[in-house]
């Protein structure tokens, strides 16, 4: 978490969408999070185009892009991770920054963060099996995932008009619990940590 932070109550999410496509539901969600948060808590979208596929070769001397993405978790309290399903996983342009988020070795910008998940897909199981993947990469991050609730917004086509804005009252809800959840998390591990440091 960010100890620039730990004296006030304010919660600053950086919000990660795993699709480029520009019409993504998934990028829609991102987009109705930013207006559901609570009062404390402010979210910053970071747009994954830039990031190039990672190379361990210049991983000591990363890209512009890279280094920005790493700065802003590093800034962050806590990251809001916006999952597709892609052939049961996750989608390649996330799994992608995660790795160069979390290199070299010893450098992970992911390191402690707390994390919660989302995702919409036009299916019927809302990208399950990609956030399960996704907790799975938590553990390795060791990054502090909220489990509940989970949003995993089914039929998305459904739930967002032509313009991409979220039309159904139950997942806005659902949405609106997951980033009170978020913020109630950051501040118990917040908490948690300052005491451990005062100890």
């Amino acid at each position: 978490m960010n100890n620039d932070n730990y004296n006030n109550n304010s919660v600053k999410i950086l919000g990660i969408a795993g699709s480029l496509r520009r019409g993504s539901y998934n990028r829609a969600a991102l987009r109705a999070a930013q207006k559901l948060l609570p009062g404390n808590a402010r979210l910053e979208i970071f747009e994954l185009d830039g990031i190039p596929p990672f190379n361990q070769d210049i991983e000591m001397q990363p890209p512009q892009a890279v280094s920005e993405l790493k700065s802003k978790v590093r800034s962050a309290d806590a990251v809001l991770f916006v999952t597709p399903e892609y052939n049961y996983s996750v989608s390649g342009v996330l799994k992608n920054a995660i790795d160069w988020g979390s290199r070299p070795h010893g450098d992970s910008a992911w390191e402690g963060k707390p994390a919660a998940i989302m995702g919409a897909s036009v299916g019927m199981l809302g990208t399950a099996r990609a956030q399960y993947h996704l907790r799975q990469m938590f553990v390795f991050l060791n990054m502090y995932a909220l489990n509940r609730p989970e949003v995993m917004i089914a039929n998305a086509a459904r739930k967002f008009d032509a313009q991409g804005n979220l039309v159904d009252d139950e997942t806005r809800e659902r949405i609106r619990e997951l980033m009170s959840a978020l913020v109630s998390w950051t501040a118990r591990l917040r908490q948690m940590q300052n005491k451990l440091a005062a100890a």
